[in-house]
């Protein structure tokens, strides 16, 4: 496969509710999406970095900067086996594993298009369906939680992650735990509690 080209595109998206997390409250998302076209498929990837580098380095515009700069200009213009090369051709980058994956994802894209392959059956995949999941926002109160978790239940989530933070923890998902004994529960602080506070264990 050779890589002809590599394009970013940013969009906005807002959020159909607040999302909140123990680094703030979300109302819209910027996203970068990757379009690469080799031998002529095209591909798309998304790059997963927030707008702020609160949860690791990469940014939204930091992500930008070093595909535009770096990885594009490693990548274009290359012939490659298969995707599993992309790694090896941008190991002098240190760090920036989100934009790096972003790019990475698009070229798998692309190879599944040319080789006819769903890109789950490219990846070697076997199952036709997943159990999905959802992430939910921290609430104004334990109530508010469980009535959302019901919700996203009927909607047909089998999997449940709340968002959690200091002073926001342990009743809420008490709360949800009691009213919901059996389900796939895990809880997520985004890296807000410290030694010596701890924090509820994985229920």
């Amino acid at each position: 496969m050779k890589i002809e080209s590599i394009t970013l595109r940013e969009i906005q998206m807002g959020l159909k509710a607040p999302f909140e997390t123990s680094f703030g409250v979300s109302h819209h998302r910027r996203i970068l999406l990757v379009e690469l076209v080799a031998d002529s498929a095209v591909g798309w990837g998304e790059v997963t970095a927030s707008e702020t580098p609160g949860y690791n380095s990469e940014t939204t515009d930091t992500a930008w900067h070093v595909i535009s700069d770096f990885v594009a200009p490693s990548l274009i213009g290359k012939t490659v086996t298969n995707a599993t090369e992309c790694p090896g051709l941008l190991s002098f980058i240190r760090g920036h594993e989100m934009a790096k994956s972003g790019v990475e994802n698009a070229l798998w894209d692309a190879e599944a298009k040319l080789k006819s392959l769903s890109l789950a059956k490219l990846l070697g995949g076997a199952l036709t369906e997943i159990a999905s999941g959802v992430s939910l926002g921290i609430r104004e109160n334990p109530q508010a939680l469980v009535r959302r978790v019901e919700e996203e239940l009927r909607s047909g989530y089998q999997r449940i992650k709340l968002k959690i933070k200091p002073g926001k923890d342990l009743d809420y998902v008490a709360a949800v735990r009691k009213q919901f004994p059996n389900i796939l529960l895990s809880v997520d602080a985004n890296s807000a509690y410290r030694l010596g506070r701890s924090a509820p264990r994985q229920a």
